[in-house]
């Protein structure tokens, strides 16, 4: 079985694809367009450097740090592409947060301290793997981008960014809990026996596919219903 739904098989670009997590990558890039737009003014061009930060630090550099601890998307690339992919994601990240610097002022600085750092102790799972959890993916992966992209174009925080970060965390927490187990029979799970028998008599085989198809499917629906808003909320804003 494939290492991840949107998986296309192994081998050359099919590994970068698999390894950019596409529909995850593109739902939390989602949550930078609603701290942005929760602005009074959006400024695109702060915008769009946002977003290119967070995916060179989150689609590449978290991704390829996390295929290089473990392997558990099973991809043929070396290890030093991965390790070129992290470095290069990082600095091209860390380069943006130092142009909006001078864009926005001194109060962005912890965000660009915070952001490599939350990547590099998450995915290699250091300090015993304190970070490696619910908490710690909601926060570095849900309500971070919200609030960094907030101060990114009002060079403040405020009450709504703050609750909007709220929300992201709570979604997050939900897309863990539920890509967590579908991981786990994707890539560690040789066998799954049993099977549900209904009121009526029906009999239901549970296998892997039985298992995945309700997780997979919320995972699906979530992360296209979290673009739409995004996606319509940077519509209203800037037409």
């Amino acid at each position: 079985m494939a290492p991840a739904f949107y998986a296309v098989g192994t081998g050359g670009w099919r590994d970068w694809w698999v390894i950019l997590h596409p529909p995850y990558t593109a739902w939390h890039l989602s949550y930078v367009v609603v701290g942005a737009c929760l602005a009074p003014f959006v400024n695109t061009t702060r915008l769009v450097a946002t977003l290119l930060a967070f995916f060179f630090a989150v689609g590449v550099a978290a991704h390829a740090l996390d295929e290089l601890h473990g392997r558990p998307l099973r991809t043929q690339l070396r290890s030093q592409y991965l390790v070129a992919a992290i470095v290069i994601g990082l600095a091209a990240a860390v380069a943006l947060g130092a142009v909006g610097v001078s864009k926005t002022g001194w109060l962005l600085v912890p965000f660009i301290v915070i952001g490599p750092l939350i990547v590099i102790a998450y995915n290699a799972e250091l300090f015993g793997g304190v970070m490696h959890n619910d908490a710690g993916f909601a926060a570095g992966w849900g309500a971070f981008p919200v609030l960094t992209a907030y101060v990114a174009q009002t060079k403040s925080l405020a009450l709504a960014p703050v609750l909007a970060g709220l929300g992201a965390f709570a979604l997050s927490v939900a897309q863990r809990r539920l890509s967590a187990p579908a991981r786990a029979l994707r890539r560690r799970t040789e066998q799954v026996e049993g099977a549900v028998t209904t009121a009526s008599g029906e009999v239901h085989t549970i296998d892997r596919r039985y298992l995945l198809a309700p997780l997979e499917g919320a995972l699906r629906a979530l992360t296209l219903a979290t673009v739409l808003f995004a996606t319509a909320l940077a519509v209203a804003r800037m037409t």
